[in-house]
């Protein structure tokens, strides 16, 4: 028990909850031996819910009827107290009962909420909501996805080195190469914040990344970067805009291989690549945002997601604590 990876779980946030948290546990309890799960939700529900197979010693139900609802506000989640599912597992990581805490549900609520119980890593202004994008070599790191408006040029030298820390606790690979997103590649091109946090990551040479300079939009998934910062503006409509695109995409191809026998009869030979495409854009793959720059890590997994998604965003929180997120992060931050 004590070698054990204690995940902290808002069980009552996000469509379809609690079941898909439960069966999303349920998953990842087949895959990993080595985790516990703190279960904060509605108890009356979430022991229907409870699949025999699931092995009742690596978990424990906290009872609260209490809830953070999707269209509740910042303040109005704070208002609710602290007995909600979501106060209380961020409050379990707090009183160090639990490494990590995960919920599917209102993402300003859970930021909210979040900084106000867990302290910020020293020198760290802001925090940062990073995610993972697929591109055509493996993955991306990319912050600030909408937690922060407007971005100093220290915020987004902060976002370089808790990106990079990340990527490197979650694929334990050699240093990421960094960019800074902007509206072309020359130095002059950019707001001045931009354009001094270009000067500034350049003479800082930073040991634990290299500074690659700035990425264009149509760049993004090329994979010649492994982490690409951003103020939390651009992030969001990127972001926006990359899973609209891929959305369309898919449902078009989908469209035009099953709208005739032709089609159809293209579709079933070239099943393994359409298939291999599929699991590309499959976003429940990538599910889990996460919140950087507070003492403790805070995954955010999407509301909309399946049970498949969320157990993908409980692997996100297992790889975390294996690779010693915030230790990477307090050795690199200046």
């Amino acid at each position: 028990m004590l070698d054990k990876i204690k995940i902290a779980v808002d069980a009552m946030g996000g469509d379809g909850s609690p079941k898909k948290i439960i069966d999303g546990i349920s998953l990842h309890q087949k895959k990993s031996k080595d985790t516990y799960y703190n279960i904060f939700g509605d108890k009356n529900l979430i022991f229907d819910l409870l699949p025999k197979n699931l092995n009742k010693d690596n978990c424990k139900i906290i009872h609260t009827t209490d809830k953070v609802i999707g269209n509740d506000t910042p303040l109005g989640a704070a208002k609710r107290g602290k007995n909600t599912s979501m106060w209380l597992a961020i409050e379990s990581v707090k009183n160090k009962n639990s490494d990590i805490v995960i919920s599917a549900g209102n993402t300003g609520a859970l930021l909210v909420l979040a900084k106000l119980n867990l302290e910020m890593i020293e020198n760290i202004d802001k925090p940062a909501l990073s995610a993972l994008w697929p591109n055509k070599k493996g993955m991306n790191v990319v912050l600030d996805l909408g937690a922060n408006i407007e971005c100093s040029e220290k915020n987004l030298i902060d976002f370089s080195i808790m990106g990079s820390s990340l990527y490197k606790a979650l694929f334990k690979e050699n240093n990421p190469n960094v960019a800074i997103l902007n509206i072309g590649s020359e130095e002059t091109k950019g707001n001045e914040i931009i354009k001094n946090t270009y000067k500034k990551l350049n003479e800082i040479n930073n040991k634990n990344f290299n500074f690659k300079g700035y990425i264009e939009g149509n760049h993004l998934m090329d994979g010649n970067v492994d982490v690409i910062v951003t103020d939390g503006f651009t992030g969001n409509v990127a972001l926006k805009t990359a899973e609209g695109t891929a959305n369309f995409i898919t449902s078009e191809l989908k469209k035009n291989m099953t709208k005739n026998l032709i089609g159809k009869i293209s579709t079933l030979l070239n099943y393994n690549n359409l298939n291999s495409f599929k699991k590309k854009f499959d976003p429940r793959l990538y599910n889990g945002a996460i919140l950087l720059g507070l003492n403790n890590a805070v995954v955010k997994s999407h509301g909309s997601t399946d049970a498949i998604g969320f157990f993908h965003s409980l692997n996100v929180c297992e790889k975390i604590i294996n690779g010693k997120l915030i230790e990477k992060i307090k050795q690199s931050i200046i």
